[in-house]
């Protein structure tokens, strides 16, 4: 009597059409009773058979293998429960008969002993495997002409939700929390101030649940600005299509943070980690050697005390309290500096509209370098016509010339929306100045940063009793030049503010480096 396995596997999608593990079983033992045949052991496997990757049959091959002689056939209902993966079931075949098994369809039975057998065997498990194409391909091509009308397909990105709209049709919408952390995300990565790591670890503390390689995925991703990526498809080229979605970010923003990660954009950016206690970490360099300054806490008894100290062997180191009170008293000086801001604000506006033209500038640029995207395209078309190119080598230099001209049409575009609200932008900034102190003492770390970092361009060298630096942020040396010389004026001289003398501003130390001190 012939020993056999029975193997009765099903998926999960076909299980509706009519293969249940129950009713494989059945027929399998009924074979087996008719055939004079005894049952060793019945598997059950629930994977596809699209590779012979699966848990059950992986078990049942090294039992097989280790009691070598004591099965004879491996029984299933049809050749598919078996394979879908004609190469991957011939190779299998292949070891099974090493160990002397023959693996078998109780409904379409054959004697491998005769060659033409293999022909049907061909056949059968052919079948399954053109089926799983045909079904893979209708897919495929379901999903990419939903990508090109603008849908997204799959789980929602970070920053979306799943919704099902009454008419059942399926679509993304911003979540209202993490939504909004997206937004605050690129609109920090775009601004270059701080290093990407950095706006991720604070968006997990706002609290968004994403990993940092999906985070960096994410904020590639164009879903954010209302634009569905449609990838390259035999002689389709690779677009981007407008969503159905609502887009949570401007395409302007985007791109600004693209040019950010990519290094396109000058950043000056401090990567270390934040620390509430040492906010001027990244910022100091040392008196002695010229190193950067760090900064750590050591334990007392009964609490932690920060230092900014050096590395090297200068043995240089600082109170990170002192050091955090000096740097307050210093944006205090400034903010006390400007008593006249609405007058600084007047004058700001009247010089900004009356010799201002970069905008404008800017977009006369733009216009000609689409110009001549525009005329390349025409001459790529001329040549391609002559025979001069390839249709190849055309399609290459399409894309390229497409995606360019996409590029300087959203600059345009974002340039065009913009509004010249000079006065709010004014009155915000010198509202800023005013409450230096105020965002320190009170504000987050790393907006603090954002303020040392703008006013301070280049690093601080801390001496132990005050700062200098060698250079500053223009604005706030021109409104001190300003108020020095409004503090001057006389009764009967000229109030014109433009007329006023441009005086050079004092250095301090050698090398000459501007004192702050003073």
């Amino acid at each position: 009597m012939k020993v056999a396995d029975l193997y009765i596997r099903v998926s999960t999608d076909e299980q509706a059409d009519g293969y249940s593990p129950s009713d494989q079983e059945e027929r399998l033992r009924a074979y087996c009773a008719k055939n004079n045949i005894s049952v060793r052991e019945v598997v059950h496997e629930d994977h596809s058979a699209k590779s012979f990757k699966r848990p059950q049959w992986i078990r049942l091959l090294n039992v097989m293998k280790k009691r070598k002689g004591e099965t004879q056939l491996v029984l299933f209902t049809k050749w598919d429960r078996f394979s879908r993966n004609i190469a991957d079931a011939y190779m299998m075949i292949g070891k099974l008969a090493q160990l002397g098994i023959e693996p078998q369809s109780i409904e379409h039975p054959l004697d491998l002993t005769i060659p033409e057998s293999h022909l049907m065997l061909a056949i059968y498990l052919a079948t399954p495997q053109v089926e799983n194409m045909r079904r893979g391909l209708n897919v495929f091509h379901g999903m990419r002409r939903a990508k090109k009308e603008g849908r997204w397909m799959g789980s929602a990105p970070v920053g979306y939700r799943n919704f099902t709209a009454p008419d059942g049709t399926k679509q993304i919408v911003p979540d209202p929390v993490h939504g909004e952390i997206i937004k605050w995300a690129f609109v920090e990565i775009s601004k270059g101030l701080v290093n990407t790591e950095q706006v991720w670890k604070e968006c997990r503390k706002r609290g968004l649940k994403c990993s940092k390689n999906n985070f960096w995925t994410a904020i590639r991703n164009p879903i954010y600005c209302g634009k569905v990526f449609v990838p390259q498809f035999k002689d389709e080229d690779a677009c981007f299509v407008d969503g159905q979605h609502e887009a949570l970010i401007t395409e302007a923003l985007f791109y600004d943070t693209q040019d950010v990660l990519n290094g396109r954009k000058k950043q000056s950016r401090t990567k270390i980690a934040v620390d509430r206690d040492l906010p001027l970490r990244g910022f100091l360099l040392c008196p002695k050697c010229g190193k950067q300054l760090s900064g750590s806490a050591s334990k007392g008894r009964k609490e932690y005390y920060h230092y900014y100290h050096c590395n090297s062997a200068c043995g240089i180191r600082y109170k990170a309290p002192l050091v955090n009170q000096k740097m307050v008293d210093e944006l205090n000086g400034y903010a006390s500096s400007f008593p006249v801001l609405e007058l600084y604000r007047e004058v700001l506006i009247t010089v900004f509209n009356s010799k201002n033209r970069f905008n404008a500038l800017e977009v006369e640029e733009l216009k000609r370098k689409l110009e001549e995207v525009e005329s390349s395209q025409r001459k790529a078309r001329n040549l391609l016509l002559s025979g001069d190119i390839e249709p190849d080598d055309f399609r290459e230099m399409k894309t390229e010339m497409a995606e360019k001209a996409r590029l300087l049409e959203v600059r345009l575009t974002a340039l065009a929306s913009k509004k010249d609200d000079v006065g709010g932008l004014m009155s915000s900034a010198l509202s800023n100045l005013s409450k230096m102190t105020e965002i320190v003492e009170n504000g987050d770390v790393m907006r603090t940063r954002q303020l040392i970092g703008s006013i301070y361009p280049e690093k601080l060298t801390f001496d132990g009793i005050g700062f200098r630096t060698t250079r500053m942020n223009e604005v706030i040396t021109l409104l001190q030049l300003i108020y020095r010389e409004l503090k001057r004026k006389k009764n009967g001289t000229n109030q014109l503010i433009s007329d006023l003398s441009h005086k050079v501003i004092p250095f301090g130390f050698e090398p000459k480096t501007l004192s702050l001190e003073g």
